[in-house]
């Protein structure tokens, strides 16, 4: 896949995944400061939260594009699709007590608390510096739909596609991102809620195309057949 496919890709990815990005993300970008600056400086200080968290997004492809080169062959490109498909799937079915037990018992609960406790000072200072790395630390909270985009650049396989393909995703989610920033306050509590309760249905459709993504049934698009004999394929889950 050349890099132009895999930008449009990510892209439309990214703008779809829009709804998810304001359900989740949405109340950090809303919590910004932005009460008495102008219209100016409320531009300003969007641009440079979603500057920060396309920044961070295309430092972690890069990560995964550098790993997916050494380690994806076409059959565990299958098996990573359906496992994280599977994986959500089977996340979204379980009771809520079990989902908070799983999320306060993660290996990494430590380092997300620090990560929020940080946050929190950020959006205290309200300097333009600060919404950068709002931004940036926003970009390494868990998400659903960043688990996908990572997943999709590890199966770049490549450094540069990996990097490009969250980037593009970055800028897919930009514009409802900048709005919820800048009209954050005209969003009611009720509109939140709608956005958070439309979440697990999108990330059970993406579930889905990832499981049948892996399956290899031979269906354009939705579930092409891979090259098995092949050392390495640079075929997307998305």
């Amino acid at each position: 896949m050349d890099v132009a496919q895999i930008i449009s890709i990510a892209f439309v990815m990214g703008l779809v995944g829009s709804l998810h990005c304001l359900g989740m993300c949405g109340p950090i970008a809303m919590a910004l400061p932005m009460g008495n600056r102008s219209t100016a400086g409320r531009l300003y200080g969007g641009l440079l939260y979603n500057l920060g968290r396309i920044l961070t997004y295309t430092w972690l492809g890069l990560v995964l594009g550098l790993a997916g080169g050494f380690l994806i062959t076409p059959k565990l490109q299958s098996a990573i699709c359906i496992f994280f498909g599977a994986a959500i799937l089977v996340y979204l079915l379980l009771p809520s007590t079990i989902k908070k037990t799983v999320a306060g018992k993660t290996p990494a609960k430590g380092f997300f608390l620090a990560l929020r406790k940080q946050l929190g000072k950020l959006l205290s200072a309200q300097t333009n510096s600060s919404f950068f790395g709002v931004g940036m630390l926003n970009g390494l909270l868990p998400c659903g739909m960043i688990y996908l985009a990572l997943t999709s650049s590890f199966l770049t396989g490549s450094v540069v596609k990996g990097s490009l393909f969250m980037a593009a995703f970055g800028a897919g989610t930009f514009p409802a991102m900048l709005a919820a920033v800048f009209f954050g306050s005209f969003f009611n509590q009720q509109v939140r809620l709608n956005l958070r309760k439309a979440v697990p249905f999108f990330l059970a459709c993406m579930a889905v195309l990832l499981v049948l993504r892996g399956l290899n049934l031979g269906i354009p698009y939705v579930s092409p057949s891979l090259p098995q004999n092949a050392a390495r394929v640079e075929v997307l889950c998305h």
